[in-house]
């Protein structure tokens, strides 16, 4: 799995994590979590498919 995907995967995690202690805490800043939860889930399909498509080009070219 490429750097980045696991870079954006553990953001995901830890903003999932910071979005349910701000709800807890009764904070509406935990939109802003989800929201940049959401984002950091999207890098990370990107990086895992575009490692995908790329294999998968160079195994074409061989």
């Amino acid at each position: 799995m490429p750097r980045l995907a696991l870079y954006a995967i553990a953001l995901c995690v830890l903003a999932a994590a910071a979005a349910v202690v701000s709800f807890v805490h009764g904070s509406w800043l935990g939109v802003v979590w989800l929201l940049l939860m959401g984002v950091a889930s999207n890098m990370a399909w990107y990086y895992v498919r575009k490692q995908k498509n790329d294999r998968a080009a160079a195994s074409v070219g061989e």
